[in-house]
């Protein structure tokens, strides 16, 4: 496929990015585009608001199997963009858009000129959240689907275009989101002494748990307990009898993470002995770490030598990613794709280079073709 094509596709889907298991719009012009290729060698089927899609090969000895993620952020978009989201409060700000739009053009190639194995796109909803890889995994359509071997690529900001990365072993961390509501008794600012402050409580609450990165983990281990947002009170003269902390905890093993869940859990415990409260922890969607199987990568690293793109060994990443779920029952891999963009992963302005989509359509398509 053309830049110009591409790049019409990836706009398309920009405009129109939606929350986790609410990609119908996706869905439809995912299914659309599909419909319009020579069908002969296609199998395709629904499950909730993903897609799969076999491509037969000539002799069908196994499968290769390529994941795109398909859903969007809660984010206001501030690109300026004329294809800006028309969805207020919602944004592909994680590269979805391109993720989707390669897959769609190394289909297209396939579906013309289909490989000598088997080839399955899996189109996956809801990788932000509540997290649809696992789910979709577990399915009974996953079973008819089910590919031997399996990748995916992520777009990375911070490299050129024409520049991949990726590395054997662990790539990207275990992930878990993190909810703590506390309760106590709210009252008169000028009688404390007959209420139980959430407020000093919550705060409190944020400090020790910087505490169990620093005296609970193994330092030769790693891990993180990020609150990004605190919510407590309504006016300044009010003793708060509710408050809430919102954040993340992600670390470089399933160990790790067990050990801080648990710790968590303790402190939480004596505060609601110290502070006379209630603390309820919920730790939403959790994501299994992205381990990269070495046998594949090395061959990925072979098959970009015979390309003129650049392949460069990546870093670890405390970044979170469900496709780790299907790669701890499916042996595989993921690497990062470059776009640069001076705006990260996440962020409103993100402006990923759309010269990226050709490079990521032509490696992925060399990739199902040969691993």
């Amino acid at each position: 496929m053309q830049q110009e094509r591409l790049t019409s596709i990836r706009r398309d889907l920009h405009k129109i990015p939606e929350l986790g298991f609410e990609e119908f719009k996706t869905q439809q012009y995912l299914l659309d585009y599909i419909a319009a290729l020579p069908q002969e060698s296609l199998t395709v089927e629904t499950w909730k608001t993903g897609i799969f899609v076999r491509v037969k090969g000539e002799n069908g000895d196994k499968t290769v199997g390529y994941r795109a993620d398909i859903d969007g952020l809660p984010l206001k978009e501030e690109t300026g963009f004329p294809f800006s989201s028309t969805h207020e409060g919602r944004m592909h700000a994680c590269g979805h858009d391109f993720h989707m739009t390669i897959a769609l053009g190394a289909l297209t190639r396939l579906a013309a000129d289909p490989a000598d194995d088997d080839v399955v796109f899996i189109f996956q909803p809801a990788e932000e959240g509540p997290g649809g890889a696992e789910p979709m995994l577990e399915s009974e359509m996953m079973e008819h689907f089910r590919p031997d071997v399996i990748f995916g690529l992520h777009i990375a900001p911070d490299l050129p275009v024409g520049t991949v990365s990726s590395k054997p072993g662990l790539l990207f961390a275990n992930t878990s989101e993190l909810f703590i509501d506390f309760t106590g008794v709210g009252g008169h600012a000028a009688f404390p002494h007959l209420t139980h402050d959430m407020v000093v409580t919550a705060s409190s609450f944020v400090t020790h748990l910087q505490q169990i990165v620093a005296r609970r983990v193994d330092p030769l281990d790693s891990a993180v307990i990020t609150v990004g947002k605190i919510e407590a009170g309504t006016v300044q003269n009010i003793i708060s009898q509710n408050a809430r902390l919102e954040g993340t905890v992600r670390s470089l093993s399933p160990d790790a993470m067990d050990k801080v869940k648990m710790e968590i859990e303790k402190i939480a415990k004596g505060f609601e002995i110290a502070d006379d409260c209630e603390i309820a922890i919920d730790y939403g969607s959790n994501y299994h770490q992205v381990f990269n199987e070495e046998t594949h990568v090395q061959l990925f690293k072979r098959i970009m030598e015979r390309t003129p793109y650049n392949f460069q060994e990546a870093k670890m990443a405390m970044t979170g990613e469900d496709f780790g779920y299907m790669l701890r029952e499916i042996p595989g891999f993921m690497f990062w794709l470059g776009v640069d963009s001076e705006a990260g992963l996440h962020q409103s302005t993100l402006k990923p280079d759309e010269k990226a989509l050709v490079v990521g359509v032509d490696i992925v398509e060399q990739t199902l073709r040969e691993l």
